[in-house]
């Protein structure tokens, strides 16, 4: 039986079908993509660069030098406050989620460096709910933004949401207030925040803290909205332009500041900490005229 070479060198005997795991289909010019390419190419699609979803570990290790990540707040777990259940009990899927991730809520948050500049994190994780932000999402981006305000260190937030968490109902649409103004204190105290958006990026994140940040960065053709096209055509009872809800278009118009591949991610956001410096604190509500 003839045998043809897989991704690492070794020997598949043909007939026996590919390796499960070797290879990935690009969504964008749909072309076979060996995996080790991709994941060394960032998970980016090495032909159109296309950027591929990533979980928050993934980011989190692609972003910050090595080993310098030290993560906080993982004690804080969901609960089943409201006893919810769709297709299945909403405490099972929690179970299934973190079982299935590794993660225990659809956020990881902590200490980091990147390029050697220390700053705080908070990235969200679109393998988990696709991300969607509960009570404990909030709270741990709460909890990242105050302790950025206490240790005088820059904030960055990596969005990747579908949106309010259905299953918690009215306590996760209050997750939108609370990020909110923990990050009008964060501005009371002249610090700096950077968020970076990427697909998805929707619903109730978009609508509260995605989109305060000191600067917005998105990566390529990133879907990034409130609503649906179909449910905002049906609204205002307009056609839409092509791409209104992508990255690009939304630069064009001025609703985000930055486009960035993924590979200067690093490279940007150490750019935009040093131009900033150490911002000036503020004293009685005015800016102070020299930092401390």
């Amino acid at each position: 039986m003839s045998q043809i070479p897989g991704q690492d060198g070794a020997a598949v005997r043909k007939g026996e079908g590919v390796p499960e795991g070797l290879w990935r289909r690009c969504p964008d010019c749909e072309r076979m993509l060996f995996n080790r390419n991709v994941e060394e190419n960032l998970d980016v699609c090495p032909e159109c660069q296309y950027h591929f979803r990533i979980n928050a570990e993934t980011r989190i290790r692609q972003l910050c030098d090595k080993g310098a990540f030290e993560e906080r707040f993982t004690e804080i777990l969901p609960t089943d406050p409201l006893g919810f259940t769709d297709r299945k009990p909403y405490a099972q899927r929690l179970r299934e989620e973190q079982a299935r991730s590794g993660s225990g809520d659809a956020v990881r948050c902590g200490r980091g460096h990147i390029k050697g500049r220390e700053m705080m994190l908070a990235v969200m994780d679109p393998t988990f709910m696709m991300g969607s932000m509960g009570s404990v999402v909030g709270e741990k981006i709460t909890r990242t933004i105050e302790a950025a305000v206490d240790e005088k260190l820059p904030l960055l937030i990596v969005s990747a949401s579908g949106g309010a968490r259905m299953q918690e109902s009215t306590l996760s649409l209050m997750q939108m207030a609370k990020t909110a103004a923990a990050l009008a204190r964060l501005d009371d105290a002249g610090g700096l925040f950077i968020s970076l958006l990427t697909d998805p990026t929707t619903g109730g994140v978009t609508a509260s803290f995605a989109m305060l940040g000191d600067f917005i960065i998105a990566e390529p053709k990133a879907l990034i909205g409130f609503a649906g096209p179909r449910t905002i055509e049906q609204t205002i009872r307009v056609k839409l332009p092509e791409g209104f809800q992508r990255s690009e278009f939304l630069q064009e118009h001025g609703f985000i500041d930055f486009v960035v591949p993924r590979s200067q991610l690093r490279d940007q956001i150490a750019r935009l900490v040093d131009f900033c410096g150490k911002r000036p604190r503020r004293r009685g509500g005015a800016r102070a005229a020299s930092s401390d």
